[in-house]
């Protein structure tokens, strides 16, 4: 069978492919990546290709086409059980199916406010009353799922499909200086550390500077 391609977008930008590359490297898929710039006029017409939704990422694996996020990511824990990316535990299951249909279909207002941009740093920057309801209740989800298994990441002692559906926005929060508890923000910090984020962080600041932003996600 041939090596999976993951394609992707951005790595500074690309919110969506943060979430989709970081399940693939925590179920521990041998994959290769297809990037393509979100500046690039062309990029919709390759992504039609991919799928008929235009999004990125999407894995191809074998004669299998996956886009969208929750997809890919249901799709890593059918191939690859061992690698937890979702809780054994049934209850504890649906809450983190939960938790990640809310963050893949909600928090429109700081997406829009607080884009994600890997090297920009926004010291006290203001953040408008309805991306700071968002924000709260994030943390509130963060502050629950810590405090019910027991952490150090969202549903236990391994990170797993929630916390790569978070990991950009703990980018954002790094980004644009938000004000965290010492709870929340020693989860970031253990994000922050997880050699995969390193590695894709390292890439995303070797991007070149001339990309037009890009409030949307990629």
């Amino acid at each position: 069978m041939a090596k999976p391609v993951l394609t992707i977008s951005s790595k500074n930008y690309g919110a969506w492919a943060l979430r989709g590359w970081l399940m693939c490297r925590l179920a521990g898929l041998d994959f290769s990546e297809k990037v393509i710039p979100p500046d690039d006029p062309a990029m919709k017409a390759e992504m039609l290709l991919l799928s008929s939704s235009m999004l990125v990422p999407s894995l191809q694996h074998g004669g299998i086409k996956v886009w969208d996020t929750l997809a890919i990511g249901e799709y890593l824990n059918e191939i690859k059980p061992k690698a937890g990316l979702l809780p054994a535990d049934a209850a504890a299951r649906a809450h983190c199916r939960a938790i990640c249909g809310e963050m893949h279909s909600g928090f429109a207002s700081m997406r829009g406010a607080l884009p994600m941009n890997i090297k920009a740093r926004f010291k006290n920057f203001k953040v408008w009353s309805r991306a700071q309801g968002d924000i709260d209740r994030i943390v509130a989800i963060w502050r629950e799922c810590l405090k019910a298994y027991g952490g150090p990441f969202l549903f236990g002692k391994q990170p797993g499909m929630a916390d790569a559906m978070y990991a950009p926005v703990v980018t954002r929060f790094l980004s644009y200086d938000v004000a965290l508890d010492s709870v929340c923000a020693a989860y970031c910090k253990r994000v922050m550390e997880l050699p995969a984020m390193k590695e894709w962080v390292a890439a995303a600041l070797q991007e070149p500077d001339e990309i037009d932003e890009l409030d949307a996600e990629f």
